[in-house]
């Protein structure tokens, strides 16, 4: 079972306990349902308490349910709610550490709320592209107030129950119980108080008004459209509170039912939902176990004080980890230092960190020209320059110096760590950390297993991308890993539309709209273009029959390298990030096109995007074939996370599904007989092919 029932005196008290957050799923509803109908059973029970086991009152959707059927299945949570509403008996609701989306409505629904201090309470349900669909948009507003409650719900965002509690009038809470600890035995104190009341206040019967009406709701749908161009949820949350202000409750449910089920519906939703999951499936290795023993990650180094490192360094001092800074040369040192505090400075003018908060992470960082002062560390990550030669160097240094069971990582964004291990005489210490920049913002980190990592060590690093809160991604060995491999291919086919007629305006511009973060040629400024140049050149004996546009060259050529030398594919200026675009390098793509004896022709912004996003998918269709990639979802994590693939659009590979696979491979074998083209890329991946012949998906 996962809730039980308890009588203690003449009070029942019914605890959920699936863990980890008690999801409420089928066996739990049923689980509170039964509970309740005993207690009503029960002549000697005066009142009743719910609560959670362990670390939470309730997360509410069982995520193994959602999307389900069985999410629906009788009782569902508003048949549940409904019992503890119409009671005959107080129901009061003990609520700690987590109560969110259900769980909230949960207690929504309970006559009374007893909270501990510091739970975390949120309605996030529109970060998965809905809304609460058990209530909360008609309960909530009854008991903060129309705008907090309508500012919870769209935003999803937690907000600590002390901070609720002090909002005026507030009727969500109706104690706040002096610790967690003492909350169980105040919540049958409190049951017990009430157990003679009546009537029983029902949050459903609390008026509902705005002193503006129409006007103020307008004006929030205004803002959430504005905020949210490409998610429908949170306007129609508008809609939904909205709802709660013009009648009866029943007929605000009746609102809410109809938003929340065709919400569901929403290509946006499933793609937000998809990626919930995948997030935390990207979490697990097939053949590391759960409990496989980590190593202790007390202190770590960095080698190289630049911009990677100091990144580096701030995970992990904002996570209160010790962290030793080595380079070869003081001024470099002071540099890297330097520019860690003018960052940490401007988040303290901002008002984001506080001054001791500041001081406290300054004090973690020190600093070394000597590898020998390492040695006490237990974990090093470097972050020198891309070239394997600096990094054997490095490798043999810290192998030296580095005490047993230290694991040794590498930043590499594409050179191969089996090598690198290889330099090494421990190389089942030694793994991949690649970290996006900036290190300090950027949230994904790709995890690169080598052929002899071992497995604690791929536990242990895990567990310290949680801690540092990155969202890990785990890749085999090849040339650019997951990530970096795929945007060479769109990288390639970016040039080849340059070939073809485009300009790097009108192809960045299509992809924005399309939804990235910004398009190809604007990442490669931001990125700097000499880092694909240099990578380029090293390729070009390796891969000498691959094709590639010559324009990219022909700009580093130039010394344009991006927003660094303030011109790449587009001008800057100094202090700004905006790019504006260049006659020059326009005219350098024209010539080379004449050079070639290339007639340029019109190209769509359809076609531009298809190229582009399925050289992508066909790629990572590789990637998962090869064992490269553990599964489909996880490119989708890697490119959401890390490349700025809209989040609506559920990354390549939910995007791929649904649009078809077999309609991405006929594209496909269109783009095969352009001549200005690679044929020979354009060949479905044999994953893709096959599950485009059977009609199924990657996902």
């Amino acid at each position: 079972m996962t809730a039980h029932y308890q009588v203690h005196g003449d009070v029942a008290v019914i605890t959920l306990d699936n863990p980890p957050v008690n999801g409420l799923g089928l066996s739990t509803r049923q689980g509170i349902a039964d509970g309740m109908a005993r207690a009503t059973a029960d002549a000697a029970v005066k009142a009743i308490v719910i609560t959670g086991a362990g670390k939470a009152f309730s997360g509410g959707a069982d995520i193994k349910e959602f999307g389900s059927s069985k999410a629906m299945q009788e009782p569902n949570l508003n048949s549940v709610i409904g019992v503890l509403e119409n009671s005959a008996k107080p129901v009061v609701g003990a609520i700690h550490t987590v109560a969110m989306g259900g769980g909230l409505e949960l207690a929504l629904g309970c006559h009374y709320r007893i909270v501990a201090p510091g739970t975390s309470i949120a309605l996030p349900e529109v970060k998965l592209g809905l809304l609460p669909g058990a209530g909360g948009t008609q309960r909530l507003p009854r008991v903060l107030g129309v705008e907090p409650a309508l500012n919870m719900i769209v935003s999803g965002e937690t907000i600590k129950s002390d901070m609720l509690a002090m909002l005026p009038g507030q009727k969500l809470f109706d104690k706040m119980a002096a610790s967690a600890e003492s909350l169980a035995e105040e919540a049958l104190a409190f049951a017990r108080s009430v157990a003679d009341t009546r009537p029983l206040p029902r949050v459903r019967d609390l008026p509902c008004k705005h002193p503006q009406g129409d006007a103020y709701f307008q004006f929030a749908r205004n803002m959430a459209k504005g905020m949210a161009k490409n998610f429908p949820a949170p306007a129609k949350c508008v809609d939904a509170v909205q709802a709660a202000t013009k009648g009866k409750f029943e007929a605000g449910m009746a609102v809410e039912r109809e938003i929340f089920i065709n919400l569901m519906w929403t290509a946006e939703s499933k793609s937000l939902r998809h990626l919930f999951l995948a997030e935390r499936a990207a979490s697990k290795i097939p053949d590391v176990a759960a409990d496989t023993a980590q190593r202790a990650i007390n202190s770590v180094a960095i080698i190289g004080a630049g911009t990677m490192g100091g990144g580096i360094a701030m995970n992990f001092l904002n996570a209160g980890v010790p962290v030793k800074m080595l380079e070869m040369k003081q001024e470099a040192l002071d540099r890297g230092i330097a520019t860690i505090r003018k960052n940490y400075e401007a988040q303290v003018k901002k008002g984001k960190l506080k001054q001791d908060k500041y001081d406290q992470r300054m004090a973690l960082l020190t600093t070394t020209l000597s590898y020998d002062d390492l040695t006490g560390t237990d974990m090093v990550i470097e972050a020198v320059f891309e070239e394997i030669g600096v990094k054997e160097a490095v490798f043999k240094e810290l192998d030296r110096v580095m005490k047993p069971g230290a694991i040794l990582a590498s930043n590499t964004s594409t050179l191969d760590v089996n090598k690198i291990a290889s330099f090494t005489k421990r190389p089942e210490d030694v793994v991949g950390l690649h970290f996006f920049s900036p290190a300090n913002v950027m949230k994904l980190l790709e995890v690169v297993r080598g052929e002899k990592t071992a497995k604690d060590v791929m536990a242990t690093v895990m567990s310290v991308a949680k801690k540092i809160k990155k969202t890990a991604v785990v890749s085999g060995v090849c040339d650019g890993f997951i990530g970096n491999r795929m945007i060479e291919q769109y990288g390639r086919q970016g040039g080849f539309l340059l070939d073809e007629g485009c300009t790097p305006e009108q192809v960045d511009k299509a992809m924005e709209k399309f939804g990235m973060a910004m398009g190809p040629f604007r990442m490669g400024d931001l990125a700097g273009n000499d880092i694909g140049w240099a990578i380029r050149k090293r390729r070009a004996t390796e891969r000498a029959e691959m094709k590639y546009s010559k324009t990219a060259d022909l700009l580093c050529e130039k010394g344009r390298f991006g927003q660094k030398t303030g011109a790449g594919w587009y001008d800057y200026v100094a202090g700004k990030r905006d790019a504006i675009p260049n006659a020059e390098v326009v005219q350098m793509i024209e010539d080379y096109r004449k050079a070639q004896g290339i007639t340029p022709r019109k190209i769509s912004d359809e076609e531009i995007v298809q190229r582009l996003v399925f050289a992508l998918v066909n790629e990572a269709a590789h990637i998962v074939e090869e064992g490269i990639a553990n599964k489909a979802s996880d490119i989708d994590i890697v490119y959401i996370f890390g490349y700025g693939f809209p989040a609506h659009r559920g990354g390549p590979m939910n995007y791929a599904d649904e649009l078809g696979l077999f309609n991405v491979v006929q594209a496909m074998n269109r783009f095969a007989q352009n001549p200005l083209d690679d044929a020979k890329f354009w060949k479905p991946a044999p994953l893709l092919a096959k599950l485009a012949a059977e009609g199924k998906t990657f996902n």
